[in-house]
């Protein structure tokens, strides 16, 4: 399978646009249906659909939901040294990149006798959901677990699927009590985002709900966020995606690399090169070729390359505009002077810069957050940070003073929208301060 190599000023603007949509979005309608139907289940059966829903999506036939200790323990025997230091390794990093993101308390005067504070408390309980699919996720649980603690929020809940054995990945059960998580359920798909949203026997219902998914839990999340009862969410954070900007000066085979490392997430991810040299473009094919022949999830590969474009563009400038257009979740810059093509970026993800910074790090350990918007959200949505963890509160305080000095102000904008009541309120301070 070789990427789709086209010339974007060749293009009239219908074929432009059919370039960069997206795979997934498409089975979007045809999903909401079923979707619906599973939190309707879980809604009114509880735990007893849970399990039924289980056995049928996972192949796992579990009386109970929770991960004991006992689970925990052998979780962790099973990891190796290494495993568990790269886990601890990238706990520390993540952990020190989002303390750093901790909010201050801010207290201005506006006027004289006219003081107004913010102040930010953790959200009292929140859900994470940590994928498995092809792949576990012990990653997510980082991801999502240190800034949950870090933001202090008090509850703090994790579910993940089960393998048909029973049991939940040891990696991300290692991963997700070494970074403060105690309660996980060993459910996954969108029934989990249920469970989460409304509460079952053996769920808490919570506030928020974080993490990623495929299109199903990425419709579950959307659903439950737009009903009062439900729960809010991050962001819409689907299948993974990245675009890659080259120029003629690098690495064909880092760029087919990164390229694969995204592909082989799942087959409705998708790739997208940009580059000013088409000779480029078929160096980066040859060396994908080459590469492929060594990867144990080629047949995942195959399919998502499917999906997936080699643009040819007129220079750095345009392939800037494209990727704002597209809005990634991930950007790699492996350009000349790629600081000077980030000042034109303004819709990404996570941004990459140059040839030692393989999206790979990102995913892993480098200390930002992989829990970042998908399918265009990154336009008005930004990657996962301590402060969704919180929710900001204002104050205000006045003296006598302050509200004398700004009495008239009041009273006059009250007039304007015709509510006396409020000038009222205003007025009857006024007459007993003299």
């Amino acid at each position: 399978m070789r990427l789709q190599i086209s010339t974007w000023i060749d293009l009239d603007a219908s074929t432009q646009q059919a370039l960069l949509q997206r795979p997934a979005a498409s089975s979007d309608a045809s999903i909401r249906d079923s979707v619906t139907r599973i939190i309707g289940l879980v809604r009114a059966k509880g735990d007893a659909a849970i399990r039924a829903l289980t056995a049928q999506h996972d192949d796992a036939h579990l009386d109970l939901f929770g991960v004991d200790d006992d689970e925990l323990a052998a979780a962790e025997a099973e990891l190796s040294f290494d495993a568990i230091a790269a886990i601890d390794l990238a706990i520390a990093n993540v952990r020190r990149f989002h303390e750093a993101q901790l909010p201050g308390k801010i207290s201005v005067e506006t006027m004289p006798g006219v003081r107004c504070e913010r102040l930010s408390h953790a959200i009292d309980s929140v859900g994470l959901y940590v994928p498995a699919g092809t792949a576990p996720l012990p990653s997510t649980a980082i991801m999502l677990a240190v800034p949950a603690a870090i933001a202090g929020c008090p509850t703090r809940i994790m579910c993940t699927p089960p393998r048909p054995d029973g049991r939940a990945d040891p990696a991300v059960l290692v991963a997700a009590s070494r970074s403060g998580v105690t309660d996980i359920f060993k459910i996954g798909g969108a029934q989990a985002i249920a469970a989460m949203a409304y509460g079952t026997e053996s769920v808490p219902k919570v506030c928020k709900i974080f993490g990623p998914g495929n299109t199903w839990v990425t419709c579950a999340k959307n659903i439950v966020s737009s009903d009062p009862a439900g729960a809010a969410i991050d962001m819409p954070a689907g299948p993974s995606e990245l675009l890659l900007i080259a120029d003629r000066d690098a690495s064909a085979d880092f760029v087919a690399a990164d390229l694969l490392s995204q592909a082989e997430h799942g087959v409705d991810s998708q790739v997208m090169l940009l580059t000013t040299d088409a000779d480029f473009a078929r160096q980066v094919q040859a060396a994908i070729e080459t590469q492929l022949k060594r990867l144990s999830r080629a047949a995942i590969v195959l399919e998502s390359l499917a999906n997936s474009q080699a643009i040819i563009v007129q220079d750095i400038a345009m392939a800037v505009a494209i990727s704002n257009r597209y809005a990634p979740e991930h950007l790699i810059l492996q350009v000349t002077n790629p600081r000077d093509a980030l000042s034109g970026i303004r819709n990404a993800g996570s941004v990459f810069i140059g040839p030692w910074t393989p999206e790979s790090v990102g995913d892993y350990c480098s200390g930002t957050n992989h829990v970042l918007p998908t399918g265009g959200f990154a336009r008005s949505h930004s990657g996962l940070g301590v402060e969704q963890f919180q929710r900001n509160m204002t104050v205000q305080e006045l003296t006598s003073t302050g509200l004398a000095g700004i009495a008239a102000a009041v009273m006059e904008l009250a007039r304007l929208e015709g509510l006396d009541a409020h000038a009222a309120a205003v007025r009857c301070r006024l007459d007993a301060s003299t």
